[in-house]
């Protein structure tokens, strides 16, 4: 499972950040494809993105002085969240397959979660709302134009993706870099170094977009079913999981990744994890 959802992580990765020309020119890809986004975190900035990001639109969207709603990001959530769920970071998301390589990286002691977990969990919902909502409606320029707050201010994805590739690129970008990028950078060198001991910190306490789609974990129709008839409630499940979910308590919480560590350590068969569920779904 471990192997195939890596080759599903770098295909993903590849095919949404395939734009060879950007890498060899330095520029950026304003095609067609643009128009539409890809299911995970990925820099509209970086030189190989062929779709938007879901945060960077729907900033874009709220932030802009003409529009202050869209249908298509609605319903982009909607439709991407009901099918998959939280999959789509343990399967879709670049900046996702970044950090379980890191954790990877041996000579580091690997710790599942950061103290305070289970309050900080709910970070990701705050940035969610404050700097990809309201930052972008209520801080707006002279003409009434607000900005990308999360982009902006935080995402180590763009600075990683967007941000550093261009500035390796072009020598324009690089004598314009100031405060900002500094600032940005200082966060993303923090992520990937926390990430070789810590599983994911990005997506467990920072993401919004794996904060929106965990809200449809509980719907979704990709989704984890226990057969209660088997499981013994041993916890195994949760000793395997990378999130620290008792999966044969909450299959489907807010925070599953649909990695698939719990199927293959259950000693009983007792989890099956795919499309539609089963009758002792919970």
């Amino acid at each position: 499972m471990k192997k195939k959802r890596t080759f599903i992580q770098l295909l993903a990765t590849a095919l949404t950040n395939g734009y060879v020309l950007g890498f060899t020119k330095g520029k950026i890809y304003q095609g067609d494809l643009k128009k539409i986004c890809v299911p995970g975190l990925n820099c509209y900035s970086c030189p190989g993105a062929l779709g938007s990001c879901p945060i960077g639109s729907l900033q874009a969207v709220l932030g802009s002085r003409n529009y202050r709603f869209s249908f298509y990001m609605l319903g982009f959530f909607m439709l991407v969240g009901a099918l998959l769920g939280r999959a789509v970071c343990g399967f879709l998301c670049p900046f996702g397959l970044l950090q379980d390589l890191l954790y990877k990286i041996p000579f580091f002691k690997k710790v599942k979660n950061l103290p305070g977990h289970k309050y900080l969990i709910y970070l990701k919902y705050v940035i969610l709302v404050v700097f990809v909502i309201l930052m972008p409606l209520i801080f707006v320029d002279i003409i009434g134009q607000g900005s990308p707050w999360f982009c902006k201010l935080i995402c180590p994805a763009g600075t990683l993706e967007g941000g550093w590739t261009l500035a390796l690129l072009s020598p324009e970008i690089r004598e314009s870099i100031g405060w900002l990028f500094t600032w940005k950078s200082f966060i993303l060198i923090g992520i990937l170094i926390l990430s070789m001991g810590v599983y994911r910190p990005f997506c467990k306490y920072v993401c919004p977009l794996g904060g929106i789609y965990g809200l449809f974990n509980p719907i979704a129709f990709y989704r984890i079913s226990i057969d209660e008839e088997k499981c013994t409630k041993c916890s195994v499940c949760r000793k395997a999981c990378p999130m620290d979910i008792p999966v044969y308590e909450t299959p489907n919480s807010r925070e599953c990744i649909r990695c698939g560590e719990c199927k293959a350590a259950c000693p009983h068969q007792a989890i099956k994890i795919g499309f539609g569920g089963g009758r002792n779904d919970k």
